[in-house]
């Protein structure tokens, strides 16, 4: 991360859910597609602006892949103070995978931060 973008304690991003879902569309070199549900909790006293994402995906543990993008699915959500943004996307694998990564925002005052976002498994079923 860039020294001039520092972490920012008001934001807490929660992995709500993920799910295992075969009948989205996925690429035969990736075929196994899941669906997960995201959080992004304002506990500061400001109005914050989500203006990126960054998702690192490592795949049995050697093969990473690195998304990077503007907003969050198309959009640059404000989340006021106290408040919440919830969303899910999905991403696709070849192999099991353990996903992390940030979001990027800007506070009112025009400051760029980022907050974490924990670690989680795309586990693949037995029976898929």
């Amino acid at each position: 991360m860039p020294n001039d973008i520092k972490e920012f304690e008001g934001l807490r991003v929660k992995v709500d859910d993920v799910i295992y879902m075969p009948s989205l569309d996925a690429p035969p070199e990736r075929p196994h597609p899941f669906v997960y549900f995201i959080s992004i909790f304002n506990n500061s006293p400001q109005p914050v602006t989500i203006r990126g994402r960054k998702w690192v995906v490592v795949e049995d543990e050697r093969d990473t892949t690195v998304v990077e993008g503007d907003g969050v699915v198309g959009q640059y959500p404000l989340i006021e103070a106290g408040q919440h943004f919830s969303y899910n996307s999905y991403h696709v694998v070849g192999k099991a995978a353990r996903v992390s990564g940030a979001f990027f925002a800007e506070l009112e005052n025009g400051e760029l931060v980022y907050v974490r976002i924990p670690e989680f498994r795309l586990e693949i079923p037995t029976w898929a």
